[in-house]
Parts: C-alpha cells; structure tokens; sequence
C-alpha cells in the first residue's frame, strides 16, 4: 500500500515510517521543508514538500504522491510548555488541527486516498464520570479556557477524519524517544529536580503510550476497514499520585513534593491545575478487539522503566 504520513519526523512518525517500510509498504513523508528528507530516505520512504497550512501547495503534493492512504500526525507541539502559555503555545498546532485536516482530507479525497487515519489525544474526555473513559464517553463539555480552543480543534479534527470514512486514534500520554518522558523531556527534568508535585493528591489518572505502541496501532489500523474513534492506550491506567512517585524512584529523584489546589491554580493556572488533579484513564478495549492490536509495553511501569534505566545508566 502507498501510505502518506503527514507529520512523518515528529515523536510518533519516527517510530512509524521504518515500521511501515518494514513490512512492505511504500512510504511518502510530506515534510514542509527539504531539510527533513535525509531521516525519511534513510528509513527507505520518499519525501514530499508542502505546507498543510497552504491547500493549493499541498494538493499538488497529495496528487503527486498518489496515496492509497493518509496518515495525519501533524503537530507543532513545543519542547517545553507552559501552562498558562497553552493558546499561544498551541495556536499553530489548533491550525493543523483544524485548517490542515481540511487541507488534507480534501487532497486526499482529490488524489483518490481510499483511507485516513488521524492522531488525536485520549485525555481530553469528560472528567465527571466513573471509571475509564471509552469511546462513547463525552470529551470535556466545559474545560479550563486554556484547553478550551485545542480541544475544539481536536473535536473538529476527529468530525471531519470520521465525515471521510476514516479512523481517528485517540493516543495517551506518550512516552519514549523525543517525547515528554525521553532522558531530556519536560517531565524527566521536573521529576528529577523535584519540580512536579502532587497537587491535591495526584489525583488525575493518566493513560500512557509508548511512541512504538502508538505506530503499531497504525499499522494495524490500515489492515483493517475500522472507522470511527479508538483509544490507543496502554493496560494500566495510574493516578500522578501512582506514576510520579515511581518515576522519581526510577531516576534516583527526590520524592514528589504536596502542593494544595489553591496554590498551585496561583502557579500554573486553571488548566494546569486540572491537568494535575481531573484527567480520566481510557479503555482500550475497543482498539484491542477491533484491530486485533496489543500494546508491547502493556503497563508504563515497565515500559518506563526500561527507557529511563538506561538513561540514568548511561549518566553514571
């Protein structure tokens, strides 16, 4: 199958395009620049150059390509975020979200793509609810104002894949190379300066995916005539209160540090508060059965474990 992946060097692409190249499929990364092409020919895919926020330039790229499939992973996530800087932080990415999806769907539509798959988050679901959140579970029907434009970029993103015929993959948290929880990632260096502390217990629960976890999900899903939403999730969902502590223990950090709700509002704002203390866990129990697909690092206790313990090896 010729697959375009758009977004093809970013955290999850780097894992899938070797992947996808691996098992016999002809791979074209879209890639705004030339400067990117040597990761992708070297993992045997062809590059192809266009802005997804430029419809004329990416429909010629889309049609020169000829996929029989989409892969949309775009992002243009920062390294290191701020909390009360997520809409100027995010602002591009809501665009590739939104207007970009459009520019895609529609070029490929016009290449004649027979099937699009997009990246989509499995955090953004309605806190007040017991248990995992499944696919049929509401997202956050009023979030801190924050969040509140990226999550309808997010709903517009998962409207429009579905409007195609295609499947949206809902990821968690993701871990592993070039991500939040590499040796060098956001969360490693607040962890191991004791800058992440439980806030009002640590009570959001969240659900991790290793980036290999997340690629195999979408080579599974082109095998397959799947449409809708599925959680990309690993088997155990865990609290702050569960995962920083051992994260700490993991990098030899000092142990998390209390910090009650008023103060940290003060601090990170309205949505890092609720980041800290509402997120829901996801099932994956539909992403299992319909694409016959299971996590390799099925718990992130393990899977951390392995990537970090090399790491603090290696520091040594």
């Amino acid at each position: 199958m010729r697959v375009l992946v758009a977004g093809a060097t970013g955290v999850i692409g780097r894992a899938l395009v070797p992947l996808l190249t691996s098992v016999g499929h002809d791979v074209i990364g879209l890639s705004r620049s030339t400067g990117r092409s040597a990761f992708l020919e070297g993992a045997g895919a062809r590059t192809v150059v266009a802005d997804a926020l430029d419809a004329a330039a990416l429909d010629r790229a889309v049609r020169e390509a000829a996929p029989d499939a989409v892969v949309h992973l775009l992002t243009a996530i920062p390294p290191r975020l701020n909390p009360r800087g997520m809409p100027r932080q995010f602002a591009l990415t809501d665009r590739l979200r939104t207007e970009g999806t459009r520019n895609l769907i529609e070029a490929a539509h016009g290449a004649g793509a027979r099937r699009v798959i997009s990246q989509s988050v499995a955090f953004g679901y309605d806190p007040d609810g017991a248990g995992l959140a499944n696919e049929d579970t509401p997202l956050w029907p009023t979030p801190p104002k924050p969040f509140r434009r990226s999550l309808d970029a997010l709903r517009e993103l998962e409207r429009r894949t579905r409007d195609a015929g295609g499947l949206v993959l809902r990821f968690g948290h993701l871990y592993g190379p070039g991500t939040a929880f590499d040796t060098d990632g956001q969360f490693v260096r607040q962890i191991m300066g004791g800058k992440l502390p439980l806030v009002g217990g640590g009570s959001a629960t969240f659900s991790f995916t290793h980036v290999h976890d997340a690629a195999t999900a979408v080579v599974a899903a082109l095998d397959k005539n799947t449409t809708g939403t599925l959680n990309i999730v690993d088997n155990d969902p865990a609290r702050m209160s569960e995962w920083v502590p051992e994260v700490a223990r993991i990098l030899g950090a000092p142990a998390p540090k209390r910090l009650p709700v008023f103060i940290a509002r003060l601090a990170v704002g309205g949505w890092g508060t609720a980041y800290m203390t509402r997120l829901r866990g996801a099932d994956n129990a539909r992403a299992r059965l319909s694409l016959d697909w299971r996590p390799r690092h099925t718990s992130w206790r393990t899977g951390l474990a392995v990537e970090l313990n090399g790491a603090v090896a290696a520091a040594k």
